[in-house]
């Protein structure tokens, strides 16, 4: 058996439904919603998760519930634990601050940086060079943190910038004279 056919378990706490081409999944932390792929067939009983193409013979129907599936199980662990990506900022007077649903960002430049959150993301600042971001989306917390990021990525010669908690930044050496 293909692992992409697999069957997932559904964890503890996650209801899974499914309206046409529309999943729906609820958890403890919210609820989500997606549309599958009409070449995607999912199948829900016993408390697994399968799912497989709907033409055997279609490659791209294979492909795409492999897809489906990466999707859906991303949306169960969503609902029931949530995702997090950290961010580190590295320079001299560079700060982070958590107005409601805003990041205040002083990088460096001439003015501050103001970064507004979407709806379903969180954000914490429990040092001023540390930022944890939160959500049920995967998506939108790694769009988000790069969003973040982007403003200031971290540069090859002192480092300094808005980088991921677990990046390496690989350092160049200075012009020798």
């Amino acid at each position: 058996m293909s692992r992409v056919t697999k069957p997932v378990e559904i964890p503890a706490g996650v209801e899974i439904s499914q309206n046409g081409q529309v999943v729906s999944v609820k958890g403890s932390k919210g609820q989500m919603q997606m549309n599958m792929h009409p070449s995607v067939n999912m199948t829900v009983e016993n408390g697994t998760v399968g799912f497989s193409p709907l033409n055997e013979n279609d490659k791209g129907g294979f492909a795409m519930s492999g897809t489906m599936k990466s999707l859906v199980i991303n949306m169960m662990t969503g609902v029931s634990q949530g995702f997090e990506k950290k961010l580190t900022l590295i320079g001299v007077g560079y700060r982070a601050q958590v107005q409601g649903n805003k990041v205040n960002l002083s990088l460096g430049f001439s003015h501050p940086v103001e970064h507004q959150l979407p709806e379903g993301i969180t954000a914490e600042a429990p040092s001023q060079t540390e930022i944890i971001i939160r959500g049920i989306d995967k998506q939108k917390v790694g769009q988000v943190a790069s969003d973040i990021r982007s403003y200031r990525p971290p540069e090859p010669y002192k480092g300094k910038g808005v980088r991921y908690a677990d990046e390496h930044v690989v350092r160049k050496e200075a012009k020798k004279k």
